[in-house]
């Protein structure tokens, strides 16, 4: 007998594609693992994933560590590998074809996702269909300014979670990202929840997922699939 369970829309996987650290010159991108581990999750779950650029095409790769076994197992898939490579442009896809938008993080976020059209109209587009926004580490820079149907910043009066100023000053580019992403998005009216240095933090409000760091991109995978898959 055919399964008659209505299938859950793709979640659409955002990644960025500057590759630089600002004047620094130094090399970046999207953070392997906070792509990996979230889509590892929604792969077990059978949750079908798409993935998205910016700019389109393959995009600059950063925390590249295969000593992580999920990292490896992706990275060494020749299907992954070729949708990484080609990844569609952020402004072609129809938001009507996804159940929820997830921006990966990775320094390169703080350049390119800020302000981008796209992202704006993509995730309004989204979240206002009742579909689900997710993103980590630096992935909320995605999010700083989208606004709603009503002008509301999306942020605004919620809580969220991302890479601390706390984080940003350990690893020594407070002073080379273009802000300091969660004083940006308290700013913006978010309720920002910090935990510990490098400790894993999922936070969640209603269709609203974020996560600190690399450590909590599972948890912010996890958050997702389990609001895609309640009954």
């Amino acid at each position: 007998m055919a399964n008659t369970e209505p299938s859950i829309k793709p979640v659409l996987v955002v990644m960025t594609s500057h590759g630089t650290k600002g004047e620094s010159g130094d090399p970046t991108g999207f953070f392997l693992g906070e792509v990996t581990h979230p889509v590892s999750v929604f792969d077990a779950a059978d949750i079908p994933v798409a993935f998205a650029s910016i700019q389109g095409g393959e995009p600059p790769v950063d925390g590249f560590d295969l000593d992580d076994d999920t990292n490896q197992r992706y990275w060494n898939n020749p299907m992954f590998r070729a949708a990484i490579r080609s990844t569609q442009k952020l402004a072609d896809v129809d938001p009507a074809d996804y159940s929820a938008i997830f921006f990966a993080g990775g320094h390169g976020a703080m350049w390119d996702f800020p302000g981008d059209p796209a992202i704006n109209e993509k995730t309004r587009a989204i979240y206002e269909a009742g579909g689900i926004v997710g993103a980590v580490c630096h992935g909320p820079a995605a999010l700083v300014d989208v606004t709603l149907g009503d002008g509301r910043h999306l942020v605004d009066g919620r809580r969220v979670s991302a890479f601390t100023d706390s984080e940003e000053k350990a690893v020594g580019l407070e002073n080379v990202v273009p802000f300091l992403l969660a004083s940006r998005l308290v700013e913006q009216g978010a309720n920002h929840q910090p935990a510990d240095n490098w400790a894993s933090q999922v936070v969640v409000d209603d269709r609203l997922v974020t996560g600190q760091n690399p450590q909590s991109a599972a948890g912010v995978g996890e958050a997702l699939r389990d609001l895609l898959t309640a009954t």
